[in-house]
C-alpha cells in the first residue's frame, strides 16, 4: 500500500485546513482513462465509491483502482518552494 513521508502528510493537512470545513478532504490520486502511465492528483472533499483510502498522520489520500495498482509499493513525498508551491513525487518504498 501506499505510505506518506512525513513531509507529504504535513502538506496534506496544510491543505486541507485552508478549507472552510476539511471533513473527509484529502488528496486523490486517480488515472486518466484506466491509462496507468497517466496519474492525476487533484484536492478531494472525499473518497468515490471504489478508492482506497490511506490516511497516515491525519492526512488522506484516494486512490482510485488502478492509482492503487501502481503505487501499491511506492512512497509519495512533497516539497514546498520558497513561494510555497508544492511538488508531490512518488519514490520506491525503502524496506
Amino acid at each position: 500500500m501506499l505510505t506518506l513521508t512525513d513531509t507529504a502528510a504535513k502538506v496534506i493537512r496544510d491543505l486541507n485546513a485552508q478549507a472552510d470545513e476539511p471533513g473527509e478532504r484529502g488528496i486523490r490520486i486517480s488515472s486518466q482513462d484506466e491509462d496507468a502511465g497517466s496519474l492525476m492528483l487533484s484536492v478531494a472533499e472525499g473518497p468515490e465509491s471504489s478508492d482506497k483510502v490511506v490516511e497516515s498522520a491525519g492526512a488522506r489520500v484516494y486512490l482510485d483502482p488502478v492509482a492503487a495498482s501502481v503505487l501499491d509499493d511506492k512512497s509519495l513525498d512533497a516539497d514546498v518552494d520558497d513561494q510555497g508551491g508544492v511538488s508531490f513525487h512518488v519514490a520506491n518504498q525503502i524496506v
